[in-house]
């Protein structure tokens, strides 16, 4: 009998090691959550000032008038694509 209970409290022993453990792996995992969700904000914000920059950057150009031939014609494109999409507003509306 003795053994038995020699048995069962090093088996508490052990679920409270263990138990212990897990609390802090769950602390750790909440800790790494919130410091996710801080980069994730951090880097929306990020993005929302690259866009300004890059727009800050195309309205420079574009007051210059330097212009690489590339991006010229990437920004031809992408004018021409939303006018596109305009368009299809526009015939909805009407329709």
């Amino acid at each position: 009998m003795s053994q038995l209970n020699e048995h069962i409290i090093e088996l508490q022993e052990k679920l409270q090691t263990l138990l212990k453990a897990y609390r802090q792996v769950q602390k750790e995992n909440q800790r790494l959550e919130t410091e996710l969700n801080s980069m994730k904000q951090l880097q929306a914000s990020n993005n929302a000032a690259l866009s300004v920059l890059e727009q800050k950057l195309v309205a420079a150009r574009m007051s210059t008038g330097n212009w690489d031939p590339e991006e010229k014609l990437k920004l031809q494109k992408k004018i021409d694509t939303y006018l596109k999409e305009i368009d299809k507003c526009l015939a909805l509306l009407h329709a």
